[in-house]
């Protein structure tokens, strides 16, 4: 089920800005609620290792179900487990939207995907969950291009790594490579998520 609550207390609960932008820390830096600012109890090792499947999962914007089947997957890569996992999330076309600066949160892209509005490789692909290869030309539909949201997210954000490159004149980025794990976010322990699967799986 996807979640459907305030980002900024979910972004506050764990302590962590899943919308990439900070904002929904910047003021209250504690988790929600009456009693926010006095939860000062330890979590147990299972909850941090919740805490930190749940930082990455609501990151990307993935159910539960779909997020553990990522997971198997990157088990049976011949990559250490968590950067294969790193590697499959991050070449997720609508994180790749995001990345290239078309949209200003991955919800944002995910609705540009869902709305027929990006091509890979010049075809249409309106599957947010689309896993794109290294060299893939990821661009807007011609008539897209304008998009009020798109505009206003190249002149807020633009791209943000080094592992995709964007031509804003032709609306297109490109793919360039698979992300090294000192590019990622370092307030992410994925060995707390490894733990936590291996207990499941």
């Amino acid at each position: 089920m996807r979640y459907l609550g305030s980002d900024y207390k979910r972004s506050r609960r764990l302590s962590f800005s899943t919308l990439g932008t900070g904002k929904e820390l910047s003021k209250r830096p504690y988790g929600p609620g009456q009693h926010g600012q006095d939860r000062k109890r330890k979590p147990s090792e299972y909850g941090k290792q919740l805490i930190e499947k749940q930082k990455l999962r609501h990151m990307y914007g993935i159910n539960e179900r779909q997020f553990r089947r990522l997971f198997r997957i990157a088990s049976k890569s011949d990559e250490v487990t968590g950067i294969a996992f790193f590697h499959i999330l991050e070449s997720r076309l609508d994180n790749l939207v995001f990345r290239m600066g078309f949209a200003r949160t991955r919800r944002q892209a995910r609705q540009l995907v869902n709305h027929g509005h990006i091509l890979v490789n010049g075809k249409k692909v309106n599957i947010p969950s689309y896993v794109c290869k290294v060299n893939d030309v990821i661009s807007l539909k011609e008539t897209s291009a304008n998009l009020k949201i798109v505009q206003e997210a190249l002149a807020v954000k633009g791209a943000n790594c080094n592992y995709v490159s964007v031509d804003t004149d032709k609306m297109s980025g490109t793919y360039l490579r698979l992300p090294e794990r000192s590019e990622l976010p370092p307030d992410i322990n994925e060995a707390q998520i490894i733990e936590y699967y291996n207990r499941l799986l």
